[in-house]
């Protein structure tokens, strides 16, 4: 190729494009926005359990742990009454599951499913099959 054809040919971002790319940007910032906080609450809710469980006792008492931890960085999602205790041998596990609906735009909403065990299996127990 003709080397005057290669320095007049124009490369770059059109400005349909440019508007193509800042609506994704704007929608991926949406969803990020609306997501990040029910994240960092299933991450308290996550270390709140194992806490719970660290302190001990009973189980009104690991309830009441689990109650204090996450009162401190605000969880509404999940209460120690909610919280679904295991006997694995002498060791008692903890698990929790809740749903969390995120408002995006008008009537469009994300609903994402939370789960979480402190037994290493990694099998979150139900509350029916749980022995309470």
């Amino acid at each position: 190729m003709d080397r005057s054809k290669l320095l007049n040919k124009q490369a770059g971002l059109s400005l349909s494009g440019l508007i193509g790319a800042l609506a994704l940007i704007g929608v991926v910032g949406i969803f990020a926005m609306r997501m990040i906080p029910a994240y960092i609450e299933y991450g308290a809710i996550k270390s709140a359990i194992v806490q719970a469980k660290d302190a001990g006792g009973g189980i009104r008492d690991m309830q009441q742990a689990f109650n204090r931890h996450t009162s401190v960085n605000d969880v509404e999602a999940v209460r120690g009454q909610d919280l679904v205790f295991t006997r694995d041998g002498e060791e008692v596990q903890i698990s929790f599951a809740y749903e969390k609906r995120l408002p995006l735009m008008g009537n469009v909403s994300l609903l994402i499913d939370f789960a979480g065990t402190t037994d290493p299996s990694g099998v979150v127990a139900e509350a029916d099959s749980a022995a309470q």
